[in-house]
């Protein structure tokens, strides 16, 4: 009779650390500063962000592969609004809740960023709207007397201060 096998021992995760995969501001990826323009690819990128709170640092997961990323501003997109919902599609496919009261001016060129995951981090993640998004937000602001709303779900809802609905 043979003694008992031990399970084989966990071995620990290699620590992440950047290897040269850049997602910019605008949406763009570059890799070690050469820009990846293959649409496919850009896709996959987009779709496999993910945020680790653990070592508080955004990464890339295809398949078995997970390296650390770079994130010049946000490291999730707004793709979509659905207006008649509140609800904002994310690149990576996620679908979160709008957060009126979280929409603020990117610091580098005015366009607007909101907060989202906030089960990943209490304070949130940012997320940028992209040119379409923000349009289509931007469709659905009124202005009274109390100043610019956004109508969301049926409901207008002022938007912060430091907006500005002429962008």
């Amino acid at each position: 009779m043979s003694a008992p096998r031990e399970p084989p021992q966990a071995s620990a995760a290699a620590p992440l650390e950047p290897f040269g995969l850049v997602l910019h501001r605008d949406g763009s990826w570059t890799h070690e500063g050469i820009r990846i323009s293959h649409p496919r690819l850009r896709a996959a990128f987009d779709r496999s962000v993910r945020y680790l709170p653990g070592a508080r640092v955004y990464v890339v997961q295809l398949g078995r592969f997970r390296g650390q990323i770079e994130v010049e501003e946000a490291g999730f997109f707004v793709r979509e609004v659905d207006l008649a919902r509140g609800t904002l599609r994310l690149s990576d496919g996620s679908v979160e809740a709008l957060d009126v009261a979280s929409l603020r001016p990117s610091r580098f060129d005015g366009a607007w960023l909101c907060t989202v995951k906030r089960e990943l981090r209490p304070e949130g993640l940012p997320a940028r709207f992209t040119h379409a998004s923000q349009a289509e937000l931007l469709g659905a602001v009124e202005e009274d007397a109390g100043g610019p709303r956004l109508r969301i779900a049926g409901e207008p809802r002022r938007l912060p201060g430091d907006l500005d609905p002429a962008c």
